[in-house]
Formats: C-alpha cells, structure tokens, sequence
C-alpha cells in the first residue's frame, strides 16, 4: 500500500562563511564513471510471466522454427493449433 507523505519538511542549504583566504579549497567529488550499471533481480514468478509474454508475441514462423531445433513448449504449441484445426474442419 502507498500512502503519501503530507508533513515533510523541505530544507534549505546553508551557505558556509568565506571568513579568511587560508581556508583551503574543497576538493570536488569525483563524478561517477560512465560504466557503472544498476542489476535488477526479477523473480520466478515475473520470470514465468515474461517469458510466457515474450512467446505470445512470437510469430507462427518462429515457432516453427524452435520447434524444428527441439524446442519442446514450441513443438506443444503446434500439436495444439494442428489438433485445433482437425476439430474445426
């Protein structure tokens, strides 16, 4: 459940004094590098469902295809749209 948040209270930077000129500089931050990458772990079950998206959009030429190199859900798939067709006719 989300639920907002209505007493935050918003802040202000606070400017440090200048004071004398023997303060040393500050050193800048080092920006982060360009290769850092953010991983995201996907559980079982939006495993199941991507997966289960991913061949609803396939077209019949693929299936066709997977089924020919083994693939056992592809090879079920066209069972069923053949036995799908014999019951029609």
């Amino acid at each position: 459940m989300v639920s907002a948040i209505s007493n935050a209270t918003q802040t202000q930077p606070v400017a440090q004094s200048t004071g004398t000129s023997t303060q040393k500089p500050t050193t800048q931050p080092k920006p982060q590098s360009a290769t850092s990458t953010d991983s995201v772990q996907l559980s079982q079950a939006a495993q199941a469902m991507l997966a289960a998206l991913q061949e609803a959009r396939e077209t019949p030429a693929q299936t066709a295809k997977e089924a020919g190199l083994g693939d056992l859900q592809a090879k079920r798939l066209l069972a069923k749209e053949a036995a799908a067709k014999s019951v029609v006719k």
